[in-house]
């Protein structure tokens, strides 16, 4: 299955000058890290300190794509000028989870969505990275298989938003999508299984 992390060379390739500007300027991953899940925190913070509207939604969509620019920074710095180190990869790892879960904080806001769907899509969602984790404990690589990866949930969950900003009674049908997009992430879950096992016995 497509995921849009399958764009993620082209993405990298696009950023390389800018990373290569901030390494020259002492700029580090970890420095990098800290500061996407310090962006996630403040921009949750203010979105759940508003009453509900789908405007105040529209910071999400903004946030997620500036978070994947900063992962996509981290991870560049980390890999291509040397800056690999065991409290970088905690960092990466635990910043990611924390910064997934503040994201998501604000959607709790929809008046039409049930909180029990809602905290179970969102437990599916870390199921998914967990996974993914998990992999290398088997002899396998770290996963990231679609179909509802990491980038693939902040371009649905953004497309969701601005949709709701034009139709507004989009909301009506709130549990019926985030019930799609947990049957997605359950597919997610077990594909990473599947390809995992099969990696570790082929190794």
């Amino acid at each position: 299955m497509s995921s849009v992390y399958q764009l993620k060379p082209k993405f990298q390739a696009l950023l390389r000058p800018m990373v290569n500007r901030l390494a020259q300027s002492g700029v580090t991953a970890n420095q990098v890290t800290v500061a996407a899940l310090g962006l996630s925190a403040i921009a949750s913070a203010c979105v759940l300190s508003l009453p509900y509207s789908p405007v105040a939604l529209l910071v999400l969509p903004l946030v997620w794509l500036v978070r994947m620019a900063l992962n996509a920074i981290d991870g560049m710095l980390a890999r291509e000028h040397q800056q690999q180190s065991a409290l970088g990869c905690f960092l990466n790892e635990a910043c990611d989870l924390v910064s997934d879960v503040l994201l998501f904080l604000p959607l709790l806001l929809l008046p039409q969505l049930s909180s029990i769907v809602a905290l179970s899509v969102l437990f599916l969602f870390l199921l998914t990275e967990f996974t993914g984790l998990i992999a290398p404990q088997i002899g396998a690589s770290r996963r990231y298989d679609g179909p509802l990866g990491k980038s693939d949930r902040a371009f649905l969950l953004s497309l969701f938003i601005i949709t709701l900003f034009f139709f507004p009674t989009l909301d009506t049908y709130s549990n019926v999508i985030f019930s799609l997009l947990g049957l997605l992430a359950v597919v997610t879950v077990v594909k990473r299984v599947q390809n995992a096992i099969k990696e570790s016995q082929n190794a």
